[in-house]
């Protein structure tokens, strides 16, 4: 059964009449006439009568009336569904991120994509990076955004260096010494967390490269506990920028230079699969808003994205109003 086939009988129920209906369709009466006697073929039934002011209904095509239009109804309701889906107003987005993307990048973005495409249903499923990609590779997700991890089956976009920092209470004596040594570091010992994440992976490379293995005083399994323990005064951490530059910027934690360490980063991407295709309507707009407030690299077809704040290395002292305002990781 053809569309036309039903547009024709619809618009024949509408006119009353085969050449009215002709008209309204752009096509020949002979051309609509066959469309009908198709339909009827395939449907095992007459659906019209001849009378003397044009054609009426018989049993068959009253009782098959309201489904032809319904089915009209939903193939414009697909046609509106797949236009507002290119056009990025209305669809489903889901997105795979790290905890950390979650908690403290994504929010800000969210906010002014929601505002900007209100009908589109948003969901978030998060994880440690290797299991992000597996979702991407699922296709559980269309999208992600983990720390960098090479492999030929996905497209990956920069997106921003993400850097650890040594913090503490302000009243800790490194915070009211000013810079420390790793050695230093060592002998306080250190709040860690996450053994599973690449932040602790970060953290031991860093200690073990310069030859002075870490002393660890308290474990813990997420940021948001690690923060609450620096802001007792309960020891140091090497932190994720992102996650504390709320704290910091309310005096809440201090930032500590390792004065004989360099930069502990990694690269922050945005990946999807490559056989993926181009990205949609909603997928281009989420891509354009993170790209723009998050991002630091270029990326063709996109207005350059913001910088974040001046991140400082492990080895330098931070501005004074970090990432004031926004949100990155």
């Amino acid at each position: 059964m053809l569309l036309k086939q039903i547009e024709a009988f619809v618009e024949v129920v509408r006119c009353g009449t085969v050449s009215r209906a002709a008209e309204v369709l752009g096509v020949t009466q002979p051309a609509l006439t066959a469309r009908l006697h198709a339909l009827e073929r395939e449907i095992g039934q007459v659906l019209f009568v001849r009378s003397g002011r044009g054609v009426r209904l018989t049993d068959a095509g009253r009782v098959f009336q309201p489904h032809a239009e319904r089915a009209l109804m939903a193939v414009a309701d697909g046609r509106s569904a797949i236009a507002d889906l290119a056009s990025g107003r209305a669809g489903k987005l889901v997105i795979g991120a790290t905890g950390s993307v979650s908690s403290y990048v994504l929010p800000k973005v969210l906010k002014r994509f929601r505002t900007e495409h209100p009908l589109v249903e948003l969901t978030v499923k998060t994880g440690h990076s290797e299991q992000v990609l597996n979702m991407v590779r699922s296709e559980l997700v269309e999208l992600a955004i983990i720390r960098e991890l090479r492999f030929d089956d996905v497209d990956v976009i920069p997106l921003y260096e993400d850097e650890l920092m040594l913090v503490t209470h302000p009243s800790h004596p490194f915070a009211r010494r000013g810079s420390v040594r790793l050695a230093d570091v060592v002998a306080e010992g250190l709040v860690v967390f996450d053994r599973v994440s690449s932040y602790y992976e970060l953290t031991q490379a860093l200690f073990v490269g310069a030859g002075v293995p870490p002393r660890m005083t308290m474990e813990l399994d997420n940021f948001e506990a690690a923060k609450k323990m620096l802001e007792e005064g309960l020891g140091v951490a090497l932190l994720p920028t992102v996650s504390v530059a709320r704290e910091l910027e309310l005096g809440q934690l201090a930032s500590v230079p390792i004065i004989d360490a360099g930069p502990v980063h990694r690269r922050m991407v945005v990946i999807r699969r490559s056989d993926s295709g181009a990205p949609g309507g909603i997928a281009r707009a989420f891509l354009d808003i993170l790209l723009e407030m998050v991002g630091t690299a270029p990326h063709p077809g996109h207005v350059r994205g913001l910088s974040t704040s001046t991140v400082p290395a492990v080895g330098a002292a931070p501005p004074a109003a970090l990432m004031a305002g926004r949100a990155a990781e």
